[in-house]
């Protein structure tokens, strides 16, 4: 890897924590290989399965003896629940378990979802997806990407059946294809997310997502003119500007790429990113 491939992926890591704890999401530099204006794949090899009970294995390991007690009485009483209420409270029980004593977002995520199934409202299915999307969207493992993808998708296909006009859950479906590797064709993703961004252009979400294809792709210019339209109706939308300033250092348009380092910088609250971003621009400057 070149050298201002290192500095970009640091960058973009920074800028993935400063995101996510702020509440949005700055995808990894590897989650999505694919063009939005072709149906090829792109994709690399179909990655290693994750299940949920290799992950389950895994985190049960790392958790105190008196831990391990508490989550096999949460767990039976799964299983004990004879009722459909007492079943869903559960699975509330044991993600709260697994997000606040084991600090697992993954496992929490999981059993969010698997009472969202038993509730079936689109406000709990939706809630759970985006959980799968958020963490999707910062992966670079292309296994934990399928899997974040596959879990995701079921609850948002649940969604659109209940309500099939809510486009974000169809941007949100479209994304699990993109940058989930659940699928040979890239198309199906970018087809559901484009019949949104069509007909309403300034869903900034759908926007959003086929920049972020785009820059994953190398049409840097492509995602530029979308990542634009975002900033253009979000001024200080952090994600976009971060983003259009990398698509022009990427490109080699070093002018550009200091002048959105910069806005990116007078935006960002955690001192270590606006120190690699100054970092960056002074390089960009030599």
């Amino acid at each position: 890897m070149k050298k201002q491939q290192y500095v970009l992926s640091a960058l973009a890591l920074l800028l993935c924590f400063a995101l996510y704890f702020g509440g949005k999401t700055v995808p990894d530099k590897s989650a999505v290989t694919h063009s939005e204006d072709d149906g090829h794949d792109h994709s690399a090899d179909s990655p290693q399965k994750i299940d949920i009970n290799t992950l389950l294995t895994a985190a049960k390991e790392t958790i105190t003896p008196s831990q391990s007690q508490r989550l096999t009485a949460l767990e039976n009483s799964v299983t004990r629940g004879d009722v459909k209420d007492q079943q869903i409270h559960a699975y509330h029980e044991i993600a709260r378990f697994w997000l606040d004593s084991a600090r697992k977002f993954d496992l929490y995520a999981y059993y969010t979802s698997e009472a969202a199934k038993l509730e079936n409202s689109e406000k709990s299915l939706t809630f759970a997806a985006r959980l799968f999307l958020d963490r999707l969207m910062m992966s670079g493992d292309p296994a934990m990407q399928n899997w974040l993808a596959s879990n995701a998708k079921v609850l948002l296909e649940n969604a659109l059946k209940i309500n099939p006009a809510n486009d974000s859950s169809s941007i949100g479906l479209g994304a699990c294809y993109l940058f989930g590797n659940i699928s040979t064709n890239p198309m199906e993703g970018i087809t559901l997310i484009k019949k949104v961004v069509d007909r309403n252009p300034d869903n900034t979400y759908g926007q959003m997502m086929l920049a972020l294809g785009g820059k994953k792709s190398g049409q840097y210019d492509k995602a530029i003119e979308r990542f634009l339209l975002i900033v253009k109706k979000e001024p200080e939308n952090i994600e976009a500007i971060f983003h259009i300033a990398e698509c022009y250092d990427l490109k080699g348009d070093k002018a550009n790429a200091i002048v959105f380092y910069e806005k990116a910088k007078e935006l960002v609250k955690i001192p270590q990113a606006k120190e690699e971003l100054s970092n960056r621009i002074m390089e960009l400057k030599k």
